[in-house]
């Protein structure tokens, strides 16, 4: 009698399909086939083998194997089931979010060799007019021993350039070139980072990769040199034949890592993002899957990779929200890192100057080491933080006069200025002084946002975009006037206060060009004096030795914010946007504009002791009976109309109720409207995440079994960083 196989799907299905495997198929979980699904042809996952066929039904049969080995290792299927069941999320979407993009289409599980180009010293000149050929000819020429074809595309050159050359045989295509002997030699010879007597006395605290399972919480100011004990520890720890896993929130924080972890670890250092093509993507995976003794420098899905050999894992700005998947998937990287090592029976470094209130609960209650490390590298001193009270003063773009003068002064001593603005844009509201006319999104329950750049009003929430006007659309006034400051219109209030320094604005718009951020950081790491201008990029792992004046524009978001995460979000941001200054030779100083100077956060704020304040938000946490004290998971609901979402999240109401869990709502989420779809959601809150997770296994089952009204949708957040 054939056996049976259990496969997963793709597919938003909370379930998974039996099919028979024919004679002389032998098939493993996690090995990826192809069978038939309806009129089509689907790539499944085994999950299961020997199974009980059903009875009654007639099974249809695996059409083929893709490769004869597994896709997913036994430690990444148990890893990606475990995600599954506490996220609950289809299990089937799970494993197929550790392949890459071109494995769940059905490519095979082949590397693709990248091409090879030397420039050959011959061939047909070049026109007078062929500007970019000869740049590229000239790049190719600088590289004796070969360069690889990515290595051309990274560098702004294209295919098409690289053809010409190769037409008018002035390159040619070439083997490989293996790194030479000076270049291996210089990698592995190259000493671990020399370290201070207080970073020597940290990473003596970190324990071993023998030491098995062990999670550390390594607190350290900003400046205080993180990255350098990381490379300390994986020199010291890491054998010839082990895999390493560092996990950084954004893709711009990969370049600058990237060189420093390459000058001690050379080609052994692997690069996984969102920004790579899908053949990059590939490659990296086959590596990780091969068990080639990488250290993989990654974003938030590279803890989902089918990692053979880990021996370590490091999340670098734990406390970072953008590890926290925001749709599909609600999967938090830094979670399900330290579930990974737990299965590796590995070490996992959490490292932070401001680690979440989660992160720190637990070091507080023993389940993490918690590793201190309060002075900054070399002779650099942490920054003074004052606030500068602006109600009543004059502004322009923002800035007060203060720190217009705080300003002119730190660019005449040579050094360079930080303006930290969090939002992008000229100005966040287009109003009419005449009638008061706000010009709203169409789609969305919120303002429009003014680009001057482009003449055109933007949806922050869902790309709508229309073109700016300069009469008020509804009554024709000129008295129509921008309200508020964004990046835009501080940069242009600079650049005429200060015409002779050069004014960087740092935002999503301003390097959304592939290796824009790379030589704007290029241009401030010069050391030259200049202004940088930007939202929450800036604040996130940069190293600039020359800044030594911060400004916030307006620190008062977060104080008063219906979610309840604001207040440790916005001193998260404030202490690391602070931490860009003075982290050279040069003292820094930092000046809050508040119209809130008396609250006690921004008091407290100004000693700069973030573990102090995080002892004061645990407490309101603990009070309030919130996370990290208790679990959380939130149903949310998006439907044509406000009442279908909420009759949606009414029918749960009766399946969430039991003995110890508070069911809040349902309410309209803070945005109720977004890309004209209506959200609400309903919020569970408990002391036992045992019973809450039983009650979201049974709750979902049963929704699953609901027809839902045509465009509707539901979805489970659990432990959301959002609630609002």
């Amino acid at each position: 009698m054939p056996s049976t196989a259990r496969i997963a799907l793709n597919r938003p299905l909370r379930r998974l399909f039996d099919y028979i495997v024919p004679n002389g198929l032998s098939l493993k979980p996690g090995q990826r086939v192809k069978i038939p699904f309806g009129r089509q042809q689907a790539i499944g996952l085994i999950v299961d083998t020997d199974v009980e066929a059903p009875a009654g039904i007639t099974l249809k049969p695996v059409h083929s194997t893709i490769e004869d080995w597994p896709a997913l290792p036994e430690e990444t299927f148990q890893l990606l089931s475990w995600a599954s069941n506490y996220y609950q999320h289809p299990l089937g979407e799970c494993l197929f979010a550790a392949l890459p993009p071109a494995m769940r289409r059905g490519r095979p599980a082949i590397e693709k060799a990248d091409d090879w180009w030397l420039a050959c010293g011959s061939g047909v000149a070049l026109p007078a007019n062929a500007h970019k050929q000869k740049a590229l000819l000239d790049w190719i020429a600088q590289h004796t021993q070969g360069v690889k074809g990515s290595d051309i595309i990274k560098a702004g050159f294209s295919r098409q350039q690289i053809k010409a050359l190769r037409d008018k045989e002035l390159v040619r295509a070439t083997s490989p070139a293996s790194k030479s002997p000076q270049s291996q030699r210089h990698n592995e010879s190259t000493a671990a980072p020399v370290l201070s007597a207080a970073q020597l006395e940290a990473a003596a605290q970190l324990p071993s990769p023998a030491d098995g399972f062990n999670t550390s919480l390594l607190y350290g100011i900003t400046g205080s040199g993180k990255t350098e004990i990381y490379l300390h520890y994986l020199k010291q720890n890491l054998t010839a034949s082990d895999q390493a896993l560092v996990l950084v929130p954004e893709i711009n924080l990969t370049p600058q890592t990237v060189a420093r972890f390459q000058h001690y670890f050379g080609e052994r250092i692997l690069v996984w993002h969102s920004a790579l093509n899908d053949s990059e993507r590939l490659n990296a995976w086959l590596k990780v899957r091969n068990g080639e003794p990488v250290i993989l420098i990654g974003t938030r899905s590279a803890a989902l990779l089918p990692f053979t050999a880990l021996k370590t894992l490091v999340v670098d700005e734990e406390h970072d929200s953008s590890y926290k998947q925001g749709e599909g998937f609600r999967y938090s990287g830094r979670d399900l890192a330290v579930y990974r090592a737990h299965l590796n029976r590995c070490p996992v470094i959490l490292g932070s100057a401001t680690p979440s209130l989660e992160s720190y609960h637990n070091a507080l209650t023993g389940k993490y080491r918690l590793i201190r490390l309060e002075e900054r590298a070399g002779k650099a001193i942490p920054p003074t933080i004052s606030l500068l009270d602006i109600r009543s003063r004059p502004l322009e773009g923002g800035l007060s006069r203060p720190a217009m003068e705080a300003i002119r002064q730190t660019l005449d001593s040579g050094s360079q200025a930080l303006i930290f603005v969090n939002r992008r844009g000229f100005a966040p509201v287009m109003m009419c002084f005449d009638c008061g006319h706000m010009v709203e999104c169409p789609r969305c329950d919120t303002r429009l946002t003014y680009h001057r750049r482009d003449r055109a009003m933007r949806c922050h929430h869902c790309d709508y975009q229309a073109p700016a006007t300069e009469t008020c659309p509804k009554c024709a006034s000129e008295a129509f006037k921008p309200v508020g400051q964004g990046t835009e219109q501080t940069e242009d209030i600079l650049a005429a206060s200060f015409p002779d320094t050069p004014v960087v604005r740092v935002d999503r718009d301003s390097t959304q060009r592939k290796g824009s951020i790379q030589s704007i950081l290029k241009q401030v790491n010069s050391g030259k004096p200049c202004i940088l201008v930007g939202t929450q990029m800036l604040a996130k792992g940069h190293d600039f030795p020359n800044v030594t004046l911060v400004i916030v524009i307006n620190a008062d978001g977060g104080l008063f914010s219906v979610d309840f995460r604001a207040p440790e979000q916005l001193i998260q941001t404030l202490l690391q946007v602070s931490g860009r200054a003075g982290r050279g030779a040069k003292a820094g100083k930092v000046v809050v504009q508040t119209c809130h100077s008396d609250h006690p956060l921004l008091k407290t704020l100004c000693h700069g002791r973030y573990l102090d304040i995080a002892d004061q938000l645990l407490e309101e946490r603990e009070s309030g009976q919130l996370p990290p004290f208790r679990a959380m998971a939130i149903f949310r609901a998006e439907a044509d109309t406000m009442e279908q979402s909420l009759k949606i999240l009414d029918s749960i109401k009766p399946l969430a109720s039991m003995p110890g869990i508070e069911v809040w709502g349902p309410l309209p989420a803070l945005i109720a409207r977004r890309a004209d779809r209506h959200r609400a959601q309903l919020v569970l809150n408990t002391n036992n995440r045992r019973n809450l997770n039983r009650l979201l296994t049974t709750t979902c089952q049963s929704l699953e079994q609901e027809r839902l009204p045509k465009g509707a949708k539901w979805m489970v957040d659990v432990d959301p960083q959002e609630t609002g």
